[in-house]
């Protein structure tokens, strides 16, 4: 990898909120870089790749007051001068001075500038160019106005940095936002874009690099950043395929399973297929004896310990199991609450844990934060929002990186909020967002092969006394699943990515990655 693929590879995981992006900003100033040549480069790059997503035709674009407005009116120049034909919708009455010389230029061109917005009804597409990060208040008349009827016309619509009216920080909308087709973030990747909350309005997110150096970046997020974006190339630096050449499978990793009941038998099964395709050495699963016959007919690789039932068919009691002989254990999916003594006992272990499903709901009786204090191991919790709201009663959610923040350092855990943008922070505040996933995977079951699949992922970390941060290996797991899922729904649409069938790509990922060197 020579510099300039590094610096793209480390630039794809930084990303910054609002305040941070005006620090580095101001960095560039005041080490001499003029207003005026940032905002020429900017949009030059601008330029360049709306070019390459829309040959020459009928373009609308939306000015604003300030800078952001200033990168739309030099894109509007330099699509002029390409052949496109340009109007412009200038809703405001007073301009930054820079973005005013701009504007004065457009018109001596003679591109059409009016206030009103209905003279871009006939384009072919719109560029946003309204507001850009750092907009906290609310759109007010007559933007917001301007806003909902662009929306209503269902052009593809291109944001420049950001979808306007939407929190650079949050994701959410102020009042209302543009619902872009495509965003063209700009030099650094905005935290709001990465929110759930968001997706509605970004449309396909992609980076827009205008060559800031790292040294001023990392000068004011530290290095590392506390907040960054997982990338391809960092999930497989992670994961620990190689073998050495003189192995076995001990050395390989012993994970325990906790989960089922008669109930929820598949989620035993899935969390299993799920540690399968982990290449975790031996598997063990513990299940109600019941469910023993099926789960060995499915992996018949596995050690399956039958375990006696409750009334209901949930694991009433472990055998005599020595869980120090593990180095894993993962819990939770599909046990039912009539099994919440057994998650007891699985945290009062020395062993380092997966904690989902089931295994969180019962943690959630005993008091979240004062058990998990008390544990010496490693312990990881991987709830979805209705699981997470009952472990943190207190926290808010209106940011789900603050909000995963705030658990983990109150738990000492590493906290995994699911959702189409999983969030993962550590208890010392490194926070890692997977960016990309897909509806495919919200179906019954998918969590439960992402905690087996995590689970195997940690007891090999554990067995081979691996350097690789607990952080990072939580990571690799999360783009792992992600990616299977999206591979998957390629293959067969997004109705036919099942639980089970989601297992069976998760090894194709791998495949077809090669090991980055760094």
């Amino acid at each position: 990898m020579n510099f300039s693929e590094f610096r793209l590879e480390q630039l794809h995981r930084v990303i910054v909120t609002a305040e941070q992006m005006r620090s580095i900003e101001q960095r560039l100033f005041d080490s001499g870089m003029p207003v005026a040549a940032l905002m020429e480069k900017v949009a030059g790059r601008l330029s360049d790749r709306i070019a390459n997503l829309f040959p020459p035709c009928k373009v609308g674009i939306l000015v604003g007051s300030g800078h952001n407005g200033g990168d739309a009116l030099v894109v509007a120049r330099e699509l002029h001068f390409r052949g496109y034909e340009v109007r412009l919708c200038c809703p405001f009455s007073r301009f930054k001075e820079l973005t005013a010389s701009h504007l004065q230029y457009a018109k001596s061109l003679g591109i059409s500038c009016e206030s009103e917005i209905e003279h871009l009804r006939s384009s072919d597409f719109l560029i946003d160019g309204l507001f850009g990060f750092g907009l906290t208040r609310s759109l007010e008349d007559p933007i917001d106005s301007i806003v909902d009827r662009i929306n209503e016309w269902n052009l593809p619509i291109v944001s420049l940095d950001l979808p306007s009216g939407l929190h650079t920080d949050t994701g959410y909308p102020l009042g209302t936002a543009i619902r872009a087709t495509h965003t063209l973030c700009l030099g650094l990747w905005k935290l709001g874009l990465l929110q759930d909350q968001a997706l509605e309005f970004v449309g396909q997110a992609e980076l827009i690099d205008f060559d800031i150096p790292l040294a001023d970046i990392l000068a004011i997020l530290g290095d590392p950043p506390q907040i960054q974006r997982t990338t391809a190339n960092w999930a497989m630096s992670a994961l620990p395929l190689n073998r050495p050449a003189s192995t076995h499978k001990y050395k390989m990793g012993h994970l325990l399973l906790i989960c089922g009941s008669r109930r929820y038998a598949g989620g035993a099964l899935l969390t299993g297929l799920g540690a399968r395709s982990s290449g975790v050495g031996m598997l063990s699963i513990a299940v109600p004896e019941s469910l023993k016959p099926m789960l060995s007919s499915h992996l018949p690789e596995a050690l399956i310990i039958g375990c006696p039932e409750t009334e209901s068919g949930a694991i009433a009691q472990l055998p005599d199991l020595d869980l120090s002989s593990f180095n894993a254990i993962a819990c939770g999916p599909g046990l039912t609450l009539d099994a919440v003594q057994i998650v007891r006992q699985v945290l009062e272990s020395d062993r380092s844990i997966v904690l989902d499903a089931d295994g969180l709901n019962a943690l959630s009786q005993f008091g979240t934060v004062a058990t998990l204090q008390k544990r010496q191991a490693t312990t990881i919790l991987t709830p979805h929002l209705g699981e997470f709201k009952r472990l943190f009663p207190t926290i808010e959610i209106e940011c789900r990186v603050t909000a995963v923040q705030q658990a983990a350092k109150s738990t000492g855990a590493i906290v995994l909020l699911k959702g189409a943008r999983i969030a993962i922070a550590s208890p010392e505040g490194q926070t890692r967002i997977n960016p990309n996933s897909t509806p495919a995977l919200a179906r019954g079951g998918s969590g439960d092969v992402l905690t087996g699949l995590l689970g195997g992922l940690l007891a090999q970390n554990l067995a081979a006394q691996s350097k690789i941060p607990l952080l990072d290996l939580t990571q690799t797991a999360a783009w792992w699943h992600a990616e299977a899922g999206i591979l998957a729904a390629q293959n067969r649409t997004e109705l036919g990515v099942d639980a089970h069938t989601l297992t069976q790509f998760l090894i194709p990922i791998v495949a077809a990655y090669k090991k980055p060197e760094f």
